[in-house]
């Protein structure tokens, strides 16, 4: 059975929106170039390299397809040829490689997404699929990039859920320029 990991850029004050700037939140741009941060890198190719899959909703998807094809090296060696799983309603022919859209029910579809692959599924961005994973305790793991910033407004990383979810930190460390890398376990039936 695989794991469901979360793997998301955050603010110091939780703010996920538009990391790279390219989505026009005026604060957006707040991560920086990934060239610029050698660290941070190195964790995106370890996180791609010991993925089985990639789990995103369809405006991450729409970003990462625009951008990754185009590129070379490890990294997007490593994305370009992974198997991609796309929750949308909207998205009929994926043009990335290796992709595959999920219609239908996001929790029905995502269970058996566990169910069939063996390994980490591992999702990045989709802070909106993150919300709903998370709500329906879909999620064994959050990978939580928090950077040295507080924007002060945009999305915030958690909605409102129906109950608390519990997690245990399990590994903390600190990465390029004060970047903190914190990695959360879901407690089971806490």
């Amino acid at each position: 059975m695989a794991k469901i990991i979360i793997s998301e850029n955050a603010s110091l004050d939780g703010v996920v929106q538009d990391p790279a700037g390219d989505e026009g939140f005026r604060r957006g741009g707040w991560v920086g170039r990934i060239t610029d941060r050698p660290e941070v890198g190195k964790l995106a190719l370890d996180e791609a390299l010991g993925a089985e899959a990639f789990l995103l909703g369809r405006r991450s998807y729409e970003w990462f397809a625009a951008k990754w094809p185009s590129r070379s090296g490890a990294l997007a060696d490593r994305l370009n040829s992974m198997p991609k799983y796309v929750v949308s309603s909207n998205l009929e022919d994926p043009d990335w490689n290796n992709s595959i859209v999920l219609k239908g029910d996001v929790v029905n579809e995502v269970s058996k997404l566990k169910q069939e692959i063996d390994g980490d599924i591992v999702v990045p961005g989709s802070f909106q699929l993150l919300r709903t994973l998370i709500e329906h305790d879909l999620v064994d793991e959050l990978r939580l990039k928090i950077f040295p910033v507080v924007l002060g407004a945009g999305e915030r990383l958690f909605g409102e859920t129906s109950d608390k979810k519990p997690m245990r930190l399990v590994d903390i460390q600190t990465l390029d320029d004060g970047v903190a890398y914190l990695t959360y376990e879901r407690l089971q039936d806490a």
